[in-house]
């Protein structure tokens, strides 16, 4: 359904319109303000599927940010099932990718206690393939936050998203850095290009 505010057919007023049909599975493009996001999450609570996108830094943060947006903690708690978030990254050029060995500084920034044996990572030199960029092509780095009652009481208790991925990740969550860690240990992308995309926002 295309929006149009000049007829008031709203975003919000085109999601009243769709749950008056009664339909199974609603996909809401973004969630974008306070109307859309009560619209969405009464949708959840009365057994409809709802997926949507969201702006904000990872997974851990779509509840703190649905709270901002002024929807009560217990509501964010009781209808949220998971949240998907996910960024591209540049893949290193297979025509000009050159190995080297990174020094304690460039491990440590992925979170990884240097190790006796360096591993060895890759990057582009530049050429005509890759436009003297290094990097020729995209792939996805994802992170996944299964709702479950502890994270469920954490999001109900007005926790920060810091708590909320230290306690998603003690259960076995991998982060987007942690993806993109290994993503860079098997030469398909740099340091670099990781550090970039996890310090900005991302869309869930």
């Amino acid at each position: 359904m295309q929006v149009n505010p000049k007829i008031n057919l709203t975003f919000a007023a085109g999601l009243r319109s769709i749950l008056r049909q009664d339909p199974d599975v609603i996909m809401i493009g973004e969630i974008r303000d306070r109307e859309t996001a009560e619209i969405a999450i009464h949708a959840s609570l009365t057994g409809h599927l709802v997926f949507s996108t969201l702006h904000t830094n990872d997974a851990a943060s779509a509840a703190t940010r649905l709270i901002d947006m002024g929807i009560e903690p217990f509501l964010v708690a009781s209808s949220v099932v998971a949240v998907l978030a996910q960024r591209l990254l540049r893949q290193v050029c297979s025509d000009c990718k050159q190995p080297y060995h990174p020094d304690d500084e460039e491990l440590i920034r992925l979170g990884i206690v240097p190790p006796r044996m360096r591993p060895t990572f890759y990057r582009g030199a530049g050429c005509p393939a890759c436009s003297q960029t290094g990097y020729r092509g995209r792939t996805g780095i994802f992170e996944l936050l299964v709702l479950d009652d502890e994270i469920r009481r954490l999001i109900g208790n007005k926790a920060d998203s810091g708590l909320i991925r230290q306690a998603a990740t003690a259960k076995g969550m991998v982060t987007l850095k942690d993806e993109g860690a290994d993503k860079v240990f098997h030469g398909i992308t740099t340091t670099e290009e990781l550090m970039r995309i996890t310090q900005q926002e991302v869309e869930i």
